[in-house]
């Protein structure tokens, strides 16, 4: 006859345990954000530790999310998030949720003006000032502005206009810039109550019809490097008088435009500052297939602005991301497929892939 089971041992009386992320986090870990395409109202961001290949933790983080974003010491995580009371529609609340860094528990949460961009994600959605006092968000209703939270009181303190410019990309602990739809910059600098008590445009540097820059640079300390969507790079310096145009150079030579490679992808650049390095991902097409993923990564020495390197991928790679330590690790993902690869960048060498990530990767943030 039949033999009963065993009955499982009693779980009452019993905590629940929830296990602890090391502190600080590993240089080598990285969060990847899922904009969840197929079913939008279920953003979620999951975080990889890129030595092991382990899966170590997830985010639930709302409609058209875009990313986590990491102050420096790793203690807590901001989140910008949408919600709707009916789930897909209804009621607009949007917030910063605050995760504790160890736990991956909710701390608190700021809400904010209900009109945060759901643009495709890109960094610049998003910020932190550089010492971490003021988190921006960009604002899209289709007026722009910037929302500014104060992460020392967790509170909403204040909008700043920026008609005809959008995203954010800090440039000191008081001040940041956005691109103009004219081929300018607006600057703006904040009162320590992050209150705007300076503005400043920078004029066009760059020609909007014939080649536009996309909205995804790199920074290097006082440089941003944005590029053309025919591989031009065009460098924008902050310095005590303000923002001021830089050098430009091209990623490629003119034998290769004409057989056209040019940059791609959603997060086609990433840069290593200890090395002074820039990695771009490269592919084959026309000028509208800037958005389009490669299976090459070309890195460059900004010191020479020379081409030092070809990394082959082993699938289509969309989004970059290096880790920032002395002995990197470049991870590579594409929206259409959910793989993560890790790649040792100073040999090219493929270390491993994690399958399974998400549903639609977009961006790839590293502590």
């Amino acid at each position: 006859g039949a033999v009963a089971a065993p009955p499982l041992p009693s779980e009452m009386g019993r905590e629940p345990v929830v296990e602890k992320l090391a502190s600080p986090p590993s240089k080598h870990w990285v969060w990847v954000n899922d904009f969840v395409f197929p079913h939008l109202a279920d953003g979620q961001a999951l975080l990889v530790d890129g030595d092991s290949g382990r899966f170590l933790g997830m985010l639930s983080t709302g409609t058209s999310f875009s990313r986590v974003v990491l102050p420096r010491d790793g203690k807590v995580i901001y989140s910008p998030e949408t919600y709707f009371s009916r789930g897909t529609r209804g009621t607009r609340t949007d917030v910063i949720t605050i995760y504790d860094g160890a736990t991956l528990n909710v701390l608190d949460e700021i809400v904010v003006p209900a009109k945060r961009s759901s643009n495709m994600p890109v960094m610049g959605n998003a910020v932190l000032t550089d010492d971490d006092r003021f988190l921006l968000i960009y604002n899209f209703n289709p007026g722009q502005s910037v929302t500014v939270v104060d992460t020392a009181s967790r509170k909403f303190v204040g909008e700043i206009e920026t008609p005809g410019c959008g995203l954010i990309y800090p440039t000191g602990p008081r001040s940041f810039f956005s691109q103009c739809a004219n081929g300018g910059l607006l600057a703006i600098t904040l009162d320590d109550n992050g209150a705007s008590v300076h503005q400043a445009r920078m004029a066009p540097f760059f020609e909007v019809q014939g080649d536009p820059l996309t909205e995804k640079p790199v920074r290097v300390g006082d440089t941003w490097y944005f590029v053309s969507y025919d591989g031009h790079i065009y460098t924008v310096n902050h310095g005590p008088n303000g923002l001021a145009p830089g050098a430009d150079w091209w990623l490629t030579t003119r034998a290769e435009r004409q057989q056209g490679w040019r940059p791609g992808g959603l997060q086609q650049l990433a840069v290593h500052v200890g090395q002074n390095r820039l990695y771009a991902i490269m592919h084959q097409g026309n000028r509208d297939s800037h958005k389009d993923p490669g299976q090459s990564i070309w890195v460059y020495d900004l010191a020479t602005r020379k081409r030092v390197q070809r990394i082959t991928t082993q699938r289509l790679s969309g989004s970059i991301q290096l880790t920032s330590d002395a002995r990197p690790l470049l991870f590579s993902i594409f929206m259409g497929s959910n793989i993560l690869d890790v790649y040792d960048p100073a040999s090219g060498k493929l270390l491993r892939s994690i399958g399974e990530i998400g549903t639609t990767p977009t961006l790839l943030v590293t502590p």
